[in-house]
């Protein structure tokens, strides 16, 4: 199974990918596959490709590239249209089309800017989508005390409503630097320092391991020799010309340069990048003339599109041999001081190829080898299922399947929609059951392509086909041609009498009938399957972080402690077939021996059975609800439950109490639901409710397949 860990950033512009390659080197010797995945691209993100290590194998790294990942404009439009969920489901999708099943997958997430605010929601919903324990990135600033960084990881713990995901932070003093730079203004009569000299405060490490709320999983140092750019990097980025060429030199301050530099040529920092206007040839020539002595210069950028003296410059080379670069950019002071100012943020976000190799090596140097080793072992996390990943599950399966579904309802707007959407999507062959002529207009007018994978069935052709088999059937309740025939003017009917026959693999009907309209044919017509001892329903819950089953809310409306241990079990083999791992909450309204009474006593019963019958699963009950899904309940009222707290499958005690709990969560929490899909019948009918929408109606042809395929 595949693990999946996602680095949040916490400031702006934080490096991932040298934080994530310098964990794939720490791993490297233990001899696991890491793989990095990038769900979202940028325009950076191609930059950030150039900056790994190119011998990947070399640390046991598989880099997903960006064209497999999401283009940031599509983002932005499917967030603009409200639209997330599409998103997560394309990001699933190319998670799991791009990676390799028992593998730990480093999820790159996105930082935040003034270009995507939303981005921490973003990575949020992206780690709930892909079930992935999350890993915060942050940076310290020079002057914060060891209480402020305290205070800061707090916050940081405290922003996620679910604990138990967080696997811990890394602390990334490299860039911290990069957070305070002084924007560069029109009025440049002073000098400007873009690159910090000071490092970080001493922070007792250990003390911040011991204090945090939050596990410290790596503590990057600081240093001036990683990402104090070159010369020559600044000089490419800005297209620059070059004057003189000169050695190239590491940068560890630029300078702005509009006043008398003699008052100030002392103080200059070492490693220091001059920018001044072409058009101020005795700032160019003090500068020039200090690089002779002990001033460490490390280049000059001449601003403007202004003439320099080819005379001068000949003279000063003979002179002062000193291998200063100088360069010449045609923009303005204020236009460069911006272009500077981009070359800054996009290297502290990316790093250079130049020095990838040395600082992703210095990250792995500084990653917490405790928590390297402990990849390779299980994960404590509970194994839930997202919403997304559930679609996407039901699309791929569907695939597979390859079955015929039938849609009583055929000339329903929705129907037809979703039909062509499931066949053009390979999901299923659908076919609709009413007046071809009708359906074929609702479908033009609505500009729907009906492609081949799409059937119509004329009723008024095939209904005598199925007068006798329906006779033969119902005999014993007294059917006779004549009822058979006016029964038969009924879609539903007909549509189960074309599934009873073998001649479809499943039905989907609902959204103008009612449930016991859909059900109730299938009831006398299809029936259970073997070793089943009655038919039952479930729904899917597609809650924000995961999707839960419940049971049974739709068709037995007082079940006894036999058919509800069977409930139970069909249950929980409905959402093992779904790719939900089952973990069975038998619900009431006390937990454990708290309560008494009779219908405490079949919730006791029908646990006891269903455990005796199935000892391969997880069932444990009687449960309130709330112990049964949040854990902080749980550990007090249910300490010692295998379920409590993290269950899947919720089973009702009756229909009374399943319906509207079931009616409750979806208003109250406005969410989607797929359902009620029957179980323990011989074929596969599923119910939609009449405000169906047409995803709805989709992933239940989706569904209603897969079960087709799984009771062959």
């Amino acid at each position: 199974m595949r693990r999946a860990i996602i680095f949040i950033p916490t400031d702006t512009d934080i490096s991932l990918i040298n934080i994530l390659s310098g964990i794939a080197i720490a791993a490297k010797n233990t001899g696991m596959q890491l793989c990095i995945f990038t769900p979202i691209s940028s325009i950076a993100c191609n930059a950030a490709q150039e900056s790994l290590p190119k011998d990947t194998a070399k640390y046991s790294l598989h880099k997903i590239i960006p064209d497999f990942a999401i283009p940031m404009s599509r983002v932005k439009t499917l967030l603009q249209s409200d639209q997330i969920d599409i998103l997560m489901e394309e990001i699933v999708a190319h998670y799991s089309d791009n990676t390799d099943e028992d593998t730990i997958i480093l999820v790159e997430g996105l930082s935040v800017n003034d270009s995507r605010p939303w981005a921490l929601r973003l990575n949020q919903e992206m780690a709930n989508t892909l079930n992935a324990e999350i890993v915060f990135v942050t940076t310290i600033k020079s002057d914060e005390s060891l209480s402020q960084i305290q205070e800061k990881t707090a916050l940081i713990y405290a922003s996620l409503e679910d604990h138990t995901n967080i696997a811990g932070i890394i602390i990334n003093c490299i860039d911290y630097r990069f957070k305070n730079i002084t924007h560069f203004y029109q009025n440049t009569s002073h000098t400007f320092k873009y690159f910090n000299h000071q490092s970080p405060s001493n922070i007792d490490i250990q003390n911040l391991i011991t204090t945090s709320k939050l596990p410290i999983l790596g503590y990057i140092p600081w240093s001036v020799e990683l990402l104090s750019p070159l010369s020559i990097d600044i000089f490419h980025y800005l297209n620059a010309t070059a004057i003189q060429n000169g050695d190239s030199r590491r940068i560890t301050a630029i300078i702005f340069c509009s006043q008398d530099l003699t008052k100030i040529i002392e103080h200059l920092p070492a490693g220091s990048l001059l920018v001044i206007s072409a058009e101020r040839l005795d700032l160019f020539l003090t500068a020039y003339l200090a690089a002779t002595e002990d001033t460490e210069i490390s280049g000059i950028i001449l601003t403007g599109n202004y003439a320099i003296s080819l005379t001068i410059l000949q003279l000063c080379k003979r002179a002062f041999p000193t291998g200063l670069p100088i360069f010449q950019v045609m923009t303005d002071t204020l236009q460069t001081a911006q272009n500077l100012q981009k070359f800054i943020r996009e290297k502290s976000t990316h790093g250079m190829q130049n020095n990838c190799n040395t600082h992703t090596t210095n990250v792995a140097r500084h990653i917490s080898t405790a928590w390297i080793t402990s990849l390779q072992q299980s994960s404590n996390k509970i194994n839930n299922i997202s919403p997304a990943a559930f679609r996407y599950q039901l699309t791929q399966a569907s695939r597979l399947a390859g079955k015929r579904i039938i849609l009583p309802e055929g000339d329903e707007p929705r129907i037809i929609q979703a039909a062509s959407i499931a066949a053009e999507r390979g999901m299923a062959t659908c076919i609709l059951l009413g007046n071809k002529e009708k359906i074929q207009n609702v479908a033009s007018e609505l500009d729907i392509t009906l492609g081949t994978s799409v059937q119509i069935l004329e009723p008024i052709d095939i209904r005598e086909n199925y007068i006798h088999r329906l006779v033969e059937l119902r005999k014993h309740k007294g059917m006779t041609t004549c009822i058979a025939q006016k029964q038969l003017e009924d879609n539903t009917i007909l549509a189960t009498m074309i599934l009873e026959r073998g001649e479809v693999d499943g039905l989907v009907s609902g959204v103008r009938n009612t449930t016991a309209n859909t059900i109730r044919p299938a009831l006398q017509l299809i029936k259970t399957a073997q070793n089943n001892l009655l038919v039952s329903s479930v729904f899917f819950m597609l809650l924000p972080q995961q999707v839960l089953v419940y049971s049974d809310c739709a068709i037995n409306t007082n079940p006894n402690a036999q058919e509800l241990a069977e409930i139970a079990i069909q249950s929980a083999d409905s959402a093992l077939a779904f790719g939900i791992e089952p973990r069975v909450a038998m619900i009431s309204y006390s937990t454990g021996d708290s309560g008494s009474g009779k219908d405490i006593d079949k919730i006791k019963e029908a646990t006891r059975i269903a455990c005796a019958k199935r000892p391969d699963l997880l069932i444990d009950g009687p449960l309130q609800y709330d112990a049964a899904i949040m854990m902080d309940v749980a550990k007090s009222k249910a300490p010692y439950s295998p379920v409590a707290g993290k269950a899947t499958v919720f089973v009702f005690p009756d229909l009374n109490t399943g319906n509207t709990t079931y009616k409750a969560v979806q208003r109250a929490a406005n969410i989607n639901s797929i359902g009620p899909m029957l179980q323990g019948m011989r074929k596969p009918v599923n119910d939609l409710s009449r405000g169906a929408l047409v995803k709805d109606i989709l992933y239940t042809i989706a569904l209603t397949a897969i079960q087709a395929s799984k009771l062959e």
